[in-house]
């Protein structure tokens, strides 16, 4: 299928399905919709998910929105104008969620050739910093009574479950007289394990006499919750996984099931290979994790596998090519509306949501927990989980209040250790002139002399040394042209001390700072205190760009 039929895109998700989006109905003129769609129909090859293609589809509906509300709305994206950005930018820029809109449209837009230079592309590769936000993670109480709640609930489903397995095991090796009511649950199980139901008289809806007394009630609790999760025990699955991995939601909801490997070992323990979804990467990865008894992690894998397993042998009868690990039976059979989050195969539902999410919330009065529980396992582990190091530390670690309050006492104490550790240490290696040598190459943080000798010389006579790294070269050149930014620096990394865990900083900034107080004697207090008077925007930009690695080669 072609993802372009005229003005309408045909994405294809991960499973296969397919949602269209026509660009016909945004209310910009017919050239500038046709544009549109070409981009997105290009950009949505490489994803696999239709939440994906959804937000940015109506992210292109409010830009365009914002376009046809112009005094002079452009035909097409060739009259896009530097204005017309700037202006939606400051529609866009008071609110998180505004400017993400605003960052996916203008990397849509950069894609075409007629906007890639000149001022348009100007407006359009403007930098879009996060805006602050309160986070918080649980205090570890909070999560732990979230955790014991979700393992109440599943705990007494996997038992339910096992114990009617058990029975059904019993049946199919022939222990009960057909006719007995041990005999008749068995044959029950057996239908309620291909079908996901009892067998009911079609008119009236009641379940057949000849099971009736067998299976003991009219509830689902007494007929298919014998062999399968409901809403809330699935979703009580996923809390503790959530908590026991630190994986979020959207991993969860998209995991295939994990396997085991074919030799448990000498000690019996079964090791699972699991993909976890990387969405950045658009790929999975594996992690290994072994059942090595009861609290372990692979315990946990073990026990999901058995309690989901009637329903995913269900599914995966009817839709072979579907694999998720978490598989459930709605109280009511629906079909979803919305495929890309959460798989409907017959009776049974695959995958979890927000919306899952919340109603288990509602009805433990917790709200729903991923977000913020994955945001306490992954803080209080103190290492990534899905992400890079960066972003654990500046989305992570840096925002959370929490972290904030209880390194606040460990971050001084720490601090004045690492900055008595840095003096001792660390010295400022670059020279210090008078003034500029009109011979030498500028730098984000001092003059190049040359990079023979360097601290990190590239064949082609260029130096692949980070630019903190130039204080620390004895080629490099500062004069008092350099000494505002450097201020400016010295004062950021300093800054960022304060609420950088004290490892990560002294990691990162440790160095560059301790070779910047190595400046600052040598410079003088006066000559110091003159230069922070003269701090220019370019500094600042210069010295923001340093810190987000934009100029780092």
């Amino acid at each position: 299928m072609d993802p372009l039929d005229g003005r309408v895109v045909h994405h294809r998700d991960r499973d296969g399905h397919v949602r269209k989006f026509d660009f016909a109905t945004l209310p910009v003129a017919e050239p500038m919709q046709r544009s549109l769609a070409v981009l997105f129909a290009d950009v949505t090859k490489g994803w696999t998910s239709h939440e994906t293609s959804k937000g940015a589809f109506k992210n292109i509906r409010t830009f365009t929105k914002y376009l046809s509300e112009c005094v002079k709305p452009p035909q097409d994206l060739d009259d896009l104008t530097a204005a017309l950005v700037n202006g939606w930018w400051l529609q866009q820029k008071d609110r998180q969620g505004s400017r993400d809109a605003f960052r996916q449209v203008r990397s849509l837009l950069i894609e075409d050739a007629r906007l890639q230079q000149g001022p348009v592309a100007e407006a359009l590769t403007r930098r879009v910093p996060l805006l602050p936000r309160d986070q918080e993670s649980y205090e570890s109480a909070e999560l732990g009574q979230i955790k014991l709640t979700a393992l109440r609930i599943f705990r007494s489903a996997r038992l339910r479950i096992e114990e009617n397995a058990a029975h059904l095991h019993q049946w199919h090796e022939g222990a009960f007289s057909p006719t007995s009511p041990d005999g008749l649950l068995g044959e029950a199980l057996d239908i309620i394990a291909r079908t996901a139901d009892v067998p009911r008289y079609v008119t009236i809806g009641q379940v057949q006499r000849r099971y009736r007394r067998a299976l003991g009630g009219n509830n689902a609790e007494a007929l298919w919750k014998r062999l399968f999760l409901d809403r809330m025990e699935a979703v009580s699955l996923g809390v503790l996984l959530m908590a026991e991995f630190g994986w979020n939601l959207s991993v969860i909801n998209v995991m295939p099931t994990p396997t085991a490997a074919p030799d448990f070992g000498g000690d019996g323990h079964p090791t699972y290979n699991i993909k976890v979804w990387k969405h950045k990467g658009n790929r999975f990865e594996s992690e290994n994790v072994t059942d090595t008894g009861a609290g372990s992690p692979g315990r946990l894998i073990t026990e999901a596998l058995e309690a989901t397993r009637f329903a995913r042998a269900l599914a995966n009868g009817l839709e072979p090519d579907i694999d998720r690990f978490i598989g459930w039976r709605p109280l009511q059979r629906r079909d979803s509306t919305d495929k890309a989050r959460r798989v409907t195969v017959g009776p049974i539902r695959l995958g979890l949501d927000g919306s899952d999410a919340a109603f288990w919330g509602k009805k433990t009065g917790t709200g729903s927990p991923f977000q913020r529980g994955r945001r306490t396992v992954v803080v209080e582990r103190g290492e990534p989980s899905q992400h890079s190091q960066d972003t654990h530390e500046r989305r992570y670690v840096l925002p959370d209040k929490r972290v904030q309050r209880e390194a606040a006492p460990v971050v001084a104490a720490g601090a004045a250790a690492a900055v008595r550790t840095a003096r001792r240490q660390v010295k400022l290696r670059a020279r210090l002139v008078d003034q500029r040598v009109a011979e030498h190459g500028e730098t984000a943080t001092a003059d190049c002399s040359g990079t023979e000798g360097g601290l990190a010389p590239l064949p082609d006579g260029g130096c692949g040394a980070s630019f903190l790294l130039c204080l620390a070269c004895e080629n490099a050149r500062v004069h008092a042209d350099h000494h505002p930014r450097l201020v400016l620096l010295h004062q950021a990394l300093a800054n960022a001390r304060s609420v950088l865990p004290t490892p990560a900083w002294e990691r990162r900034w440790g160095d560059a700072h301790a070779r910047l107080e190595d400046l600052q004697r040598k410079v003088g207090p006066g000559a110091w205190q003159l230069a922070r008077a003269r701090i220019t925007d370019l500094d600042r930009t210069i010295v923001d760009n340093l810190l987000n690695g934009y100029l780092n080669p």
